[in-house]
């Protein structure tokens, strides 16, 4: 009777630690996920994805950009990319689109999913993109600090940059946001990441910040697995479980092939 139980708690301790050691790998073999905000933003535009994503176990880690110009967000972006365990699903929203299509080429990124965001080609500009097509609302609401900075008024954040957002959330975004330099419109992508990394786009339908048609057509130009949600600019902050979603899909694709 004593051996019958030793050797059932034998098994059970040794059955306890193989289904920890998997549920370790399975972790381990998930990509790092690695978040960009774009302008008028900072880094905690990404709040409500962050903890959804770490409840499944992913790894994830957020950039502070500068928001100066295309190469010092980059340069943020890669320093947070050398920290990164590979592989790397690299997600950028709005401006961090023009980032990521730049910092992609990084080899630990294995794939690239872009946020209501603006996808370079090679030599091109944002300011390209958006001259390209008909002006939206917010472009009507920036501030020029006279510093050669630009902000979004407290009534443009309410009423363009986040109107699906609670009142008082915006009104916070607002004060937090973060200046974009205006030449930055002018930096160019040197080699657009996306044509050798897979890509997910998800368009933001009722975008008063970068033009929606701008950005069906750059997920078709990419051939992207392209998400539409009835969102403003910030689906992030406002479709956090369906922006998480498309996170995902991109992730599993990416452990599948690895």
């Amino acid at each position: 009777m004593k051996k019958n139980l030793s050797f059932r708690l034998t098994a059970a301790v040794a059955l306890a630690g193989a289904s920890f050691a998997s549920v370790q790998a399975a972790e381990a073999a998930k990509p790092t996920i690695v978040l960009v905000h774009g302008a008028w933003a900072d880094g905690s535009s990404w709040s409500k994805v962050i903890p959804l994503l770490q409840a499944k176990g992913y790894t994830v880690l957020a950039v502070q950009n500068p928001l100066t110009s295309l190469a010092a967000d980059v340069a943020a972006t890669k320093q947070v990319l050398q920290s990164a365990t590979a592989p790397v699903v690299l997600v950028g929203h709005s401006w961090a689109g023009t980032v990521i299509t730049e910092a992609g080429n990084d080899p630990k990124v294995a794939a690239l999913v872009y946020v209501a965001a603006f996808a370079n080609d090679d030599g091109q500009s944002a300011g390209e993109l958006v001259n390209a097509y008909a002006k939206t609302p917010a472009l009507g609401t920036i501030r020029d600090d006279g510093h050669g900075f630009l902000y979004q008024t407290e009534q443009g954040v309410l009423e363009n940059f986040a109107p699906d957002l609670p009142r008082a959330e915006a009104k916070t975004m607002a004060v937090t946001q973060g200046a974009l330099a205006a030449s930055t419109f002018g930096d160019k992508v040197t080699a657009a990441a996306w044509k050798t990394h897979p890509t997910w786009y998800i368009v933001s339908a009722n975008d008063r910040v970068i033009n929606p048609q701008l950005e069906r057509d750059v997920a078709k130009r990419m051939n992207a697995h392209t998400t539409v949600l009835p969102s403003s600019h910030v689906s992030l902050l406002s479709h956090p479980r369906e922006v998480v979603k498309v996170i995902e899909e991109a992730a599993d694709a990416v452990s599948k092939k690895g």
